[in-house]
């Protein structure tokens, strides 16, 4: 009887210990509440603007409440070019980026791309933010901030 209520209590302290050290993996896992938070990284309009915009619509029709933010540099920046359009479907991009932006969605272009390309600020939409660095942006908000990356 002995030798049972030993291997009875060794058995349960080797769960209790288990169950100790993997209950922090399972509470991480659940859902906290907290929206998911992207950031979608766009660095060229003609390959990735349509299709982003269209991503993000599909993303949060799927998760509304995700907070998602757009980051554009180099030739990405177009999309936010007032009168811009998709030079393969002549389909505009403001339009797109205004219902995205009513939904929540925030658009940021990179102003170390307005400099290397003669840009000014007043020539974007009015939905567009500026940041100083677009890669900078893309990794602050990943590393300090958790967002997880999409390059469409």
């Amino acid at each position: 009887m002995i030798i049972n209520n030993k291997i009875t209590a060794t058995v349960f302290l080797a769960f209790t210990l288990l169950l100790t050290a993997l209950l922090p993996q399972f509470t991480f896992a659940q859902n906290t509440g907290t929206p998911t938070q992207v950031v979608y990284h766009v660095d060229d309009a003609e390959t990735q603007g349509l299709k982003a915009l269209r991503n993000i619509r599909n993303h949060l029709d799927t998760a509304p409440s995700t907070k998602i933010i757009v980051v554009t540099h180099a030739n990405g920046v177009d999309i936010l070019i007032e009168g811009a359009k998709d030079k393969k479907n002549n389909v505009e991009y403001a339009p797109l980026v205004s219902a995205l932006k009513s939904r929540g969605v925030r658009f940021e272009v990179c102003e170390i791309t307005l400099k290397n390309r003669n840009l000014k600020k007043e020539q974007f939409i009015l939905d567009a933010d500026f940041t100083p660095s677009g890669v900078v942006r893309i990794a602050d908000l990943q590393a300090k901030d958790h967002f997880a990356y999409i390059k469409p």
